[in-house]
């Protein structure tokens, strides 16, 4: 497993040792656990308020090209102390793949707040996805025109007043003989060299920057390989499933078009297979009960070639120190989701969580607390103004402080309405129901699982004979069998859900199931 380190300080009192002790605890921790770091992210002197961290930024760029699973912290707080901004970036790191650790934290500080960002989290996601249907249900009545929907216009073509494709009688002719010479049986290095030393090339406008000229792109491999399939060429408009022929002026005959297709079909090269990666849910959740290490996943091959996954601790394979024996992947994977589902189920359990979580909204948002206060503060002050004036006290003066009074209640009233745009607080009963949304997680698949698991369950503790589950909710501890999951509820949640007549996935979480069969005690632990 691949990490890297994110360290910062910000305040005068914390010196340039601090940073070195923080990668020193991180460093160990990856060195207990088996990880290897590939590097460290590091910002001086910069609060974590903000997230106008230059080294923080490029961190959450580079999640995206693969180069590490994981980001070890010294503290969650140094990664940040705004739960928006937290559970913003933890949704980008989590969509490329990346988790956040804390070297110091092994079960985190604060439970509830995990839980309280997945909401958030949820909410965002159901907005985007709102948003995302009112710019499709456009882009499709854009379709059913044939009015183009943003994309690159094609050389050899303009756009109309009417936003719809037409011939550009200059540069057509290069676009014939781009496919006349390659169905001939020329190279598309060859073209590709001839057409950009004569100055052909794709014109690019800037729709973001309506006053910038349009420039000419030089002709790349890629650009004429999709030029010579795409179907707009003979007069074909796509958009996803919308189909419409000779929407647009065709600058191809068919046949040409058809002969060029074979030569593609013949020489294309089979793309690479590539292995997808195995997913293991429990990743950084799962710990040796014995060594406290963390237990990482493992595949192997038996001797009839059948493959066998596992999560086994690090120090059973790196230092020998342990004698834990491996678990089976789903063996345990399985077993977590049911028990975390089973305590779900649990309305009694659900409304208590949605009223914490209400209030630590509350607490969290020390910003607009203040506000609220001082608001509460000046409105007091105004009564007691108006009970002096109904007693006849000092007039002038006191409706000069009324006025006073009355300004910075407007002023109050604006910059908490200002900070509730920029963190809007969830009621309880919108907490409430997004809750129980986890029940209508699509249990069948690993996406299902892997937002259960991350939203509940905090770590998990595994002996040989049983575990112990510490979820992001304060709730006792439970003794649960195997056996006893398997003839739970939950067994029958997946085919209510399929069976449901108008089942609707969740608005706030998109969405596996197990068949664990062997039997020994878990305790689940709030």
């Amino acid at each position: 497993m691949k990490a890297v380190i994110y360290a910062r300080y910000s305040s005068d009192n914390q010196r340039e040792e601090s940073i070195e002790g923080q990668i020193r605890d991180c460093m160990s921790y990856a060195e207990y656990n088996d990880m290897q770091v590939v590097g460290s992210y590091i910002d001086r002197a910069l609060s974590a308020k903000t997230d106008n961290r230059p080294n923080f930024q490029k961190m959450i760029k580079d999640s995206a090209k693969q180069l590490f699973d994981v980001i070890i912290v010294w503290k969650l707080d140094r990664f940040a102390r705004n739960r928006y901004d937290s559970a913003y970036y933890k949704n980008i790191l989590k969509k490329n793949g990346v988790r956040v650790i804390s070297a110091k934290e092994t079960i985190s500080q604060g439970a509830e707040g995990i839980l309280l960002e997945s909401l958030l989290e949820g909410m965002a996601e159901f907005y985007s996805a709102e948003l995302a249907e009112k710019v499709n249900r456009g882009m499709t009545d854009n379709a059913l025109k044939a009015m183009t929907n943003g994309s690159i216009t094609p050389l050899g073509y303009y756009l109309d007043d009417n936003r719809r494709l037409q011939i550009d009688e200059s540069k057509a002719p290069f676009v014939r003989e781009i496919f006349r010479r390659y169905a001939d049986g020329e190279k598309i290095k060859t073209i590709i060299d001839d057409m950009n030393a004569r100055g052909v090339g794709i014109e690019v406008r800037m729709v973001k920057r309506p006053g910038r000229k349009p420039y000419t792109k030089p002709l790349a491999y890629n650009s004429v390989r999709h030029m010579l399939s795409n179907r707009k060429y003979i007069g074909e408009y796509r958009f996803k499933d919308i189909v419409i022929p000779d929407a647009i002026p065709a600058i191809i005959e068919k046949d040409l078009f058809d002969k060029v297709q074979k030569r593609i079909k013949i020489y294309a090269h089979a793309p690479a297979i590539h292995k997808a990666s195995d997913l293991y849910l429990l990743t950084t959740h799962l710990f040796c009960g014995k060594c406290k290490a963390m237990m990482c996943g493992e595949s192997g091959t038996g001797r009839k070639g059948t493959v066998y996954h596992y999560y086994k601790c690090v120090n059973v394979k790196k230092t020998h120190t342990c004698d834990k024996k491996a678990v089976g992947k789903d063996f345990i994977e399985n077993a977590v989701v049911r028990a975390v589902m089973a305590k779900i189920m649990d309305d009694e359990l659900m409304e208590h969580l949605s009223y914490t979580l209400y209030d630590l909204q509350l607490q969290s948002s020390t910003i607009l607390l203040a506000l609220k206060q001082q608001l509460s503060d000046v409105k007091d002050g105004i009564e007691r103004m108006l009970d002096a004036i109904q007693q006849g006290v000092a007039v002038a003066d006191v409706r000069n402080r009324l006025e006073e009074l009355e300004a910075r209640q407007k002023e109050l009233e604006i910059e908490i309405a200002d900070e509730q745009i920029k963190a809007p607080l969830l009621t309880q009963e919108q907490i409430f129901y997004a809750l129980t949304k986890f029940r209508d997680l699509d249990l069948s698949t690993q996406k299902g699982k892997q937002v259960l698991i991350d939203s509940f369950v905090n770590a998990v503790y595994l002996y040989d004979d049983y575990a112990i589950i510490t979820c992001n909710y304060k709730d006792g501890e439970e003794k649960i069998s195997f056996e006893d999951i398997e003839n739970s509820e939950l067994g029958t949640i997946i085919e209510e859900q399929k069976n449901k007549p108008e089942q609707v996935c969740s608005d706030l979480f998109a969405s596996g199931d197990p068949n664990g069969t062997r039997t020994h005690d878990f305790t689940v632990k709030g």
